[in-house]
């Protein structure tokens, strides 16, 4: 077990701000605690053993119904890389990332398959297979973040990738059937630029036991606002409390840098979503 000085430990306080732990820490817990976004990459390549691994991790996951409703893309040519940044809003460590992994709801596998058994599949235009394409993707790319992080690599997620979703599709080739629900940069961190680990909400606010129970939110909010303008202090960057930028998250459409049009986007690359 980890102890108490541990780095792991230390990852705990940095997420609640508080000496207590939770529970008893090994090493895969510990590995998780840890985590961090990495957006600033070395001069290294990810090799394609490691992604072989990654992608057996990422096929190890919980799968419903083993329809494994999911592919995923792995991106290393500048050219292509440049195009995505672009697509996802102008981020420069998709372009700079040694290797991009786009996740896919991937329905056409199986609309190919009832094709050749001459079957009908029309479940397929329902909400609910788009919904199991989307949880089978979530908990595969979690997986494989987990493998990459223990061999040493750092990653970050990019939801810009629903931006422009049929752009992104062409670009990959996708047929019909499938969308990036999200991209992954991975690459060796760049030790010169480290990031801290980004407190989290209290445990109080997200764990309930047996009902739901919101009573002392607005003090555990209060509590957490403080924890990220102190984090932010820490890391140079703007204080933004996180109950005023999730706000600002929500406050419209506006606010969803394109992906209002996510339904009828999907729409267009052969989801029904009755």
């Amino acid at each position: 077990m980890t102890s108490f000085q541990s780095p792991a430990a230390q990852a705990l306080r940095a997420r609640y701000g508080s000496d207590a732990l939770p529970g008893p820490l090994n090493d895969i817990s510990a590995q998780l605690l840890e985590h961090r976004s990495v957006r600033a990459y070395a001069d290294k390549p990810v090799s394609d053993e490691i992604l072989r691994v990654a992608v057996a991790a990422a096929q190890s996951a919980s799968t419903s119904s083993n329809l494994q409703a999911w592919s995923v893309v792995a991106v290393r040519d500048r050219a292509t890389l440049a195009k995505l940044g672009e697509l996802a809003g102008g981020q420069q460590h998709v372009v700079d990332a040694p290797l991009f992994l786009a996740w896919i709801v991937d329905l056409s596998r199986l609309r190919r398959l009832g094709d050749a058994l001459n079957t009908p599949a029309l479940a397929m235009d329902y909400l609910e297979m788009h919904t199991v394409g989307v949880v089978d993707a979530a908990l595969a790319a979690q997986n494989a973040a987990v493998a990459l992080e223990s061999y040493g690599l750092g990653l970050v997620y990019i939801g810009g990738m629903r931006n422009h979703p049929e752009a992104v599709a062409e670009l990959l080739g996708l047929p019909k059937g499938c969308t990036v629900l999200f991209g992954m940069c991975v690459g060796y961190p760049d030790l010169s630029e480290q990031t801290g680990i980004k407190p989290r909400l209290p445990q109080e606010s997200v764990l309930h036991f047996e009902r739901y129970d919101a009573s002392g939110e607005a003090e555990q909010i209060k509590d957490y606002d403080a924890r990220m303008d102190a984090f932010n202090e820490s890391q140079h960057r703007k204080s933004r409390s996180w109950s005023q930028l999730a706000a600002w998250r929500v406050r419209g459409p506006e606010s969803l840098s394109g992906r209002d049009r996510l339904r009828e986007a999907l729409a267009n690359l052969g989801f029904e979503l009755r």
